[in-house]
């Protein structure tokens, strides 16, 4: 079928894509930061404390800019099975790299589990395909390699885009058909689920950083975690009117680090603090910030450029930069480093250098392979 009925032809959210590259590269240092409590034997994860909260960011934008694409254009052309194509050749060639990098970093890591037991490599090779084709691990699980519960365990992050895909199914297929006031009591349902888990902390986590295994209630926290911003990203679309601001990018890039960077909050009380701060960021805050973002514009070349850079690399560098914190992990627990002081240098060598790779990725790999596969299946272009 041909698909140039319903091409691009949007005004495209510069700044927003600046936001998505800001918080993607949050996650690499919150990461980072992971690492040293994992390493130290802490439960606290210093340095950028809310940082996971970039993956509700992205759950939001992603409702928002599916729905700016395509709600309009289902009854011009647009079939459930075109819409799965593009959603797909536009994730999933970058999935496979992290998917591979992960099998690799693994091996070269020794090949065993954080307990030191050693992994058949017929079990590498079987979470390898299982990542390719998003099958999740639970714990136990022959393809489970690391055995710490992961999802994906070759490429942690994974899990995100499995609700993700989740979420792009439930669109298509259900969600888009619903009304304004219908998704509005979608969003209200799917909020209270998320208000449940991170006021009342049944997960015993202490934030809401649920959907990264099966075990006991990710599996559901995930999915509301997903749900709740994503439908809330779709009803800001739906009834978007912009605000006149100028310095947009610049004063949602301050806020939304300012936010990463809040210290660990008191979850010990009847309410877990750490939890209303969590859904306040969540149900409020971002929301403001995907508004203002759209509504800006970049005004000079700088800008523009960095915006588009960010944006250009915020998947790719998300999806790729998990297996090199598994050998960085590694290297602190066997010399028994775990502190920022020691490990600067590493630090910054896998934040600037997943930067690097995870353009060269975009340029050499990704780009390329959708070109093509979007000429086969669509006849053109995917963004």
């Amino acid at each position: 079928m041909n698909t140039s009925s319903f091409a691009d032809t949007k005004p495209h959210y510069n700044l927003l894509d600046g936001l998505r590259g800001v918080a993607a590269l949050s996650v690499i240092w919150y990461h980072i930061f992971e690492g040293y409590a994992f390493a130290g034997g802490g439960a606290t994860i210093e340095g950028i404390n809310h940082g996971y909260l970039a993956v509700d960011f992205f759950f939001m934008l992603s409702g928002f800019v599916i729905s700016y694409a395509y709600d309009d254009r289902w009854g011009s052309g647009l079939t459930v099975g075109n819409f799965f194509r593009r959603r797909l050749i536009r994730l999933h060639p970058m999935v496979l790299f992290g998917a591979l990098l992960g099998a690799v970093t693994f091996l070269a890591q020794g090949a065993v589990t954080w307990q030191g037991t050693p992994v058949a490599t017929t079990s590498v090779l079987l979470a390898l395909l299982c990542a390719c084709c998003f099958i999740p691990a639970w714990s136990g699980a022959p393809w489970e390699v690391r055995g710490n519960g992961e999802m994906f365990p070759l490429n942690g992050p994974s899990w995100s885009l499995f609700f993700e895909y989740i979420g792009n199914i439930l669109y298509a297929l259900l969600i888009r058909r619903l009304s304004d006031r219908a998704l509005a009591a979608l969003t209200l349902l799917t909020g209270a689920g998320l208000a449940y888990f991170a006021l009342a902390d049944p997960q015993q986590y202490g934030t809401i950083g649920l959907g990264w295994t099966l075990d006991g209630v990710n599996f559901a926290g995930g999915l509301v975690r997903m749900l709740f911003p994503f439908t809330l990203g779709m009803l800001l679309a739906r009834r978007f009117r912009p605000v006149k601001v100028r310095g947009a990018f610049w004063i949602c890039l301050a806020i939304l680090v300012a936010l990463f960077l809040v210290p660990a909050l008191p979850t010990d009380t009847a309410v877990s603090l750490n939890g209303l701060f969590e859904v306040a960021c969540i149900a409020l805050l971002f929301p403001l910030l995907i508004r203002l973002g759209a509504s800006g514009a970049t005004t000079d070349r700088f800008s523009t450029g960095l915006c588009r850079f960010m944006g250009d690399i915020s998947f790719p560098v998300y999806i790729i930069h998990y297996p090199f914190m598994y050998l960085f992990y590694a290297w602190m627990i066997r010399h028994g480093i775990a502190d920022f002081a020691r490990t600067w240098p590493a630090a910054l060598l896998l934040f600037f250098g997943n930067i690097l790779l995870a353009y060269a990725a975009l340029k050499l790999y990704d780009e390329p392979l959708r070109r093509r596969l979007a000429k086969r299946f669509l006849h053109r272009p995917v963004r």
